[in-house]
Parts: C-alpha cells; sequence; structure tokens
C-alpha cells in the first residue's frame, strides 16, 4: 500500500509557508493525539503519519529532497543518499519535533543538554531620601548572598579531585525514557542536568561549590531617580553551581516621602499657607527650595486660596541630564481661629462695610442658587 503524499496528510498545498505549516501539524496533532484518543488506535495512526509528514517537510533539505524524489528520498528505493533502511520515526527525532512545536508552552523552547547552572538573580529594596534623588549619591549596600567557594575554587570537588562524567546521562545532562510510541527527554535525576557528579565533595561547600556570605557592594545613585527605578549590577547575583557563572543584583529604589515637597516627574509641589491679610493685600513670601536655596515669591491683592506660582527650573533634574523640572508654589489661604473679642469686632466691622464686589465669587454663587430655587 502506498503512502500518502506528506502535503494531502497535512492538508496543506506545496507552497505553503513554514508559519501555515507549523499551523497545520498543529491542529491537527492536538485532535490525533493519542492522550485525548485513548482507545482509538486510528487516532495513534494518523498522528503519527502527520508528525512524521511534519517532520520532513519542516526541514528545508529533506522538503527540497521529498519534492523531487517522493517518497523514494527516504525508504532506500531511490534518490541522492536514501539510506538502506528507509524512514524511522524514532531515530529522526519526534522529541524535536514535538519540542519545536510545543516548547513555548513548556517554559520558552529547547533546554540545553549540559552546563554550569547560572546563579539566581538577587533582590534588593532600597529606600533613599528625595534629597539622595535631588542631589545622586554613592551608597554602601550589604547584600546577603553566595559566592563561590575558597577551598575548592567553585568545583565543588575535595582538593586533589575532579568532578567525573555521570554515569546515568554519560555526561549529557539529560536522560531519554521511551514512553509508548515516542521518547521523553528529562533532566537527570543522578547529577541534576550537571553532566557530572562530585566523587568527593568539597567539605567547605558540601560539593555545591558555592557557600553563604554576606557582601558590602558600593552602588551610585544618580540625579533623578524615581520611584520604582532599578539599578542593575551584573554579576553581582548568587555564585552559580559548581563554578557556574553569577546571576545579576538588581536594586529597586523607593523614595520617602518629604516634609515640604511632593513630586509629580520633574515637578515639585510646595503647599504653602498664608494669611487672609496676606491673600487679601498681598505681599512677598519666602519658599525653600529643594537645593538648599530659598526662593521669594510675589503675592498679587486678592489671591484666592489654591492659586499656583511657578519657579522655573527650580525642580528635580532629569536622569541622564535630560533637563530640570520647575517648582510649583500652591497657596492656601488659612482661616483665622482663637481670635480675641477685638479681632472679631474688627471683623464684624469689615463685614458690615463689605459689599458683593469684595467677595464676587460668594455673590455669584448664593445668585445662583436663589435663581435654582425660583
Amino acid at each position: 500500500m502506498s503512502k500518502k503524499c506528506f502535503y494531502d496528510v497535512l492538508g496543506v498545498d506545496r507552497n505553503v509557508s513554514e508559519a501555515d505549516l507549523k499551523s497545520a501539524y498543529r491542529k491537527l496533532a492536538m485532535k490525533h493525539h493519542p492522550d485525548r484518543n485513548p482507545d482509538n488506535p486510528e487516532a495513534e495512526k494518523k498522528f503519527k503519519e502527520c508528525s512524521e509528514a511534519y517532520d520532513v517537510l519542516k526541514d528545508e533539505q529533506k522538503r527540497a529532497a521529498y519534492d523531487q524524489f517522493g517518497h523514494a528520498a527516504f525508504d532506500g528505493t531511490g534518490g541522492p543518499g536514501a539510506g538502506a533502511g528507509g524512514f524511522d520515526f524514532t531515530s529522526t527525532g519526534f522529541a524535536d519535533v514535538f519540542d519545536d512545536l510545543f516548547g513555548d508552552f513548556m517554559g520558552g523552547g529547547r533546554r540545553q543538554s549540559q552546563g554550569r547552572n547560572r546563579g539566581n538573580d538577587l533582590r534588593y529594596n532600597m529606600e533613599i531620601t528625595l534629597e539622595d534623588a535631588f542631589d545622586g549619591k554613592k551608597a554602601d549596600i550589604r547584600v546577603p548572598s553566595t559566592v563561590n567557594c575558597d577551598t575548592c575554587d567553585g568545583s565543588g570537588s575535595a582538593e586533589g579531585s575532579q568532578p567525573v562524567s555521570c554515569p546515568t546521562c554519560h555526561g549529557r545532562g539529560r536522560v531519554r525514557a521511551q514512553q509508548g510510541f515516542f521518547t521523553v527527554e528529562r533532566t537527570c535525576p543522578s547529577c541534576q542536568g550537571q553532566g557530572q557528579i562530585i566523587k568527593d565533595p568539597c567539605k567547605s561547600c558540601g560539593g555545591a561549590g558555592r557557600v553563604k556570605r554576606d557582601r558590602t557592594l558600593s552602588v551610585n545613585i544618580p540625579q533623578g531617580v524615581e520611584e520604582g527605578t532599578r539599578i542593575r549590577l551584573a554579576g553581582e547575583g548568587e555564585a552559580g553551581l559548581r563554578g557556574g557563572p553569577a546571576g545579576d543584583l538588581y536594586i529597586f529604589l523607593s523614595i520617602a516621602p518629604h516634609d515640604l515637597f511632593q513630586r509629580e516627574g520633574k515637578d515639585l509641589y510646595c503647599r504653602v499657607p498664608i494669611s487672609l491679610v496676606q491673600a487679601a493685600l498681598g505681599g512677598q513670601i519666602e519658599v525653600p527650595t529643594l537645593g538648599g536655596g530659598r526662593a521669594r515669591v510675589s503675592i498679587p491683592e486678592g489671591t484666592q486660596s489654591g492659586r499656583q506660582f511657578r519657579l522655573r527650573g527650580k525642580g528635580m533634574p532629569g536622569l541622564r541630564g535630560q533637563g530640570q523640572g520647575d517648582l510649583y508654589i500652591q497657596t492656601v489661604a488659612e482661616t483665622p481661629v482663637k481670635l480675641s473679642r477685638k479681632q472679631k469686632d474688627l471683623l464684624r466691622q469689615f463685614d458690615e462695610e463689605s459689599t458683593e464686589k469684595n467677595s464676587p465669587e460668594s455673590a455669584g454663587f448664593f445668585s445662583k442658587v436663589k435663581d435654582f430655587f425660583n
């Protein structure tokens, strides 16, 4: 019985793109997978057929040979380089086909068979003041971490001995097991993917090649950093297992609340209370700036509560020299409290002398209220 055309098996045209070919196989593999059809031998047969077809057509060289010679390119009856045995489903690496299609769902693609394990990345939370963010600073931090063992120089082996190749995986770090009609590859349980085992472990680190130790690091905090800024120190994380490369250290900055200023990006805001007399008659007030200086602000007559005054270039510096923000002074007219009898009498006299033009906003509001009820 002749084999079906691989293109017909997958239900695609001969000029199908790589993406469409992969999509077609994915749908068929999902539909006919034996796990979804445990009591259906026909589904298992179709699953093998579409897997065999995809394994050939996904490879440019195999596909070109198939387009020219058909099945004869692989069954030993003809074609250049035809083997003596024909197409062997397991020997063509079905694990590779499965990993190529579904690896993104199982951890992001094919793993390396062996290699030194990279150390973990570390996170360090650091709180700084707004002044630190304004000026920038250099700070020393103490980080609990793991470092290479000095006794064995990170190898994990005692002095005079060396790691040996793992007899279970023969140094690959991965082992394969047959499950039904396909092969599953897993991390070697004997060496945990290292490819080597320690016969005579170092007494200082117990064969891990690393020990726990606190380290003091110097960190440069640039001007203009904001809440949540992340600083990466490459290679300052945990040491890798048995001499593997170290991870990275990530410093996350938070800025403590300030007594006077609130920050929005590069701009600063300062709420300044003024007396009713200052608001009514005007005058000058002196306000602080974050750089340690002072600035004068002229208050015009009749200043209302909540009015803002802008001081250009008195805000935060931008990160990496990207300009300077502004400082906004927001005035708040303060209602006097604990008045003496004389002060109350003076306010009553002022009220008797007042007209609507002295409080136009209030007069306008109550005029609208009157019209509303009428």
